[in-house]
């Protein structure tokens, strides 16, 4: 292993700032609104990690174009704002059971990596990118799931209590991040920009306000 891939390698201080969780920011493209009929189109999860000041950074993006299930509604409508083609001859798409796998197996090594128990999903309005992937792996059958089930880290929330804004682009912007609209709704910008604003809020809270002993 080379100097920067030990320099880069995970630790275990994330676990003990998150209980055991490994945070992983998803976003997901998709057809509509509803996670049980409307397809699932595209999927990116970003992994984090923490350095040796305990600051928490982002690490790793995987990404993937996703093709919609046997019988997905597709709303004109969701295309005609996250720009994806569903047809395009050089979309380079997989199974619903592919996507998903390639995309856990690396959280799932992360997991293992850290001496996490399981994954916890961070997202911009993070329901609807969890009823979308957990209505994924019921479609697929999959039993072991990395994230659970039902929690989540919602930045919307997060950033309108640091920030007071909601929106994406307003908080990174008040955070003094930047955004650039013309990137908006692809699930790599917008998990990235998510996982900068995610980690930028945590850094603040442990830099003035610390987590009480004993329960990191």
């Amino acid at each position: 292993m080379s100097d920067n891939e030990i320099a880069n390698a995970p630790g275990t201080a994330i676990a003990q700032r998150f209980r055991s969780f490994l945070p992983v920011v998803v976003d997901v493209e998709t057809g509509g609104l509803n996670s049980q009929t409307d397809a699932l189109l595209q999927i990116a999860a970003v992994i984090l990690r923490m350095d040796d000041q305990g600051q928490l950074y982002r690490a790793e993006t995987h990404a993937l174009h996703v093709r919609p299930f046997e019988g997905a509604n597709i709303d004109p409508k969701s295309l005609e704002i996250n720009g994806i083609d569903p047809d395009h001859p050089l979309r380079i798409a997989y199974g619903e059971q592919d996507a998903l796998g390639r995309v856990f197996k690396p959280i799932r090594q992360e997991i293992r990596d850290t001496g996490c128990t399981r994954a916890i999903l961070v997202g911009h309005n993070a329901t609807f990118d969890l009823n979308f992937l957990n209505a994924a792996v019921d479609r697929c059958g999959i039993r072991r799931n990395p994230f659970h089930p039902f929690g989540s880290f919602d930045t919307a929330t997060l950033a309108g209590l640091a920030f007071g804004q909601t929106v994406l682009a307003k908080a990174l912007k008040t955070a003094g991040m930047g955004w650039d609209g013309k990137e908006a709704h692809s699930a790599v910008y917008d998990a990235e920009k998510t996982a900068d604003l995610f980690c930028e809020i945590v850094n603040l809270w442990d830099n003035h306000i610390g987590i009480p002993d004993g329960q990191g």
